[in-house]
């Protein structure tokens, strides 16, 4: 851990569809109001995934009523990147987004290598299997980035 805790925070993704709206909810859930969070994706051509609802609600963590965004919609809504303290890529497609959008601001950008659970899985237990992974690989960067959970 060591660094400071950031006061707001944007997860990336690919679509904002599975891993960013999981690490967002999931941040919000461990650390309350400790910092402003949101989450955003290279595109926004998917609804929020059910199998993230699904092991997401498992820890009881809210996620059915995420609404998907992109990067495009943040800056048309009024939300400016440089206004974040920190961009967590969970992608490389994101990760070069957010470093391109952000060359001219003073703002970390940190890559979490997470996997991208959809596509994985021929029956649902394998499907559910593949999303909890991700799920807890982005649970444990989360406590090594941040530290452990106020509430959990």
């Amino acid at each position: 851990m060591g660094r400071a805790f950031p006061q707001s925070v944007l997860f990336c993704c690919d679509h904002n569809a599975v891993r960013s709206p999981m690490a967002e909810a999931m941040m919000k859930a461990f650390y309350g109001q400790r910092a402003y969070v949101q989450s955003a994706g290279v595109h926004n051509d998917l609804e929020i995934d059910g199998f993230a609802i699904a092991v997401s609600a498992e820890k009881g963590v809210e996620l059915s009523r995420h609404r998907s965004r992109s990067f495009d919609e943040m800056a048309q809504w009024g939300d400016d990147l440089s206004a974040f303290d920190l961009i967590v890529a969970l992608s490389p497609a994101s990760q070069r987004l957010a470093l391109e959008m952000t060359r001219h601001a003073h703002i970390d950008v940190e890559y979490w290598p997470v996997m991208d659970p959809t596509g994985l899985g021929e029956t649902r237990e394998a499907k559910l299997a593949a999303y909890r992974q991700t799920r807890e690989q982005i649970r444990a960067q989360m406590i090594e980035r941040f530290g452990p959970p106020v509430t959990e």
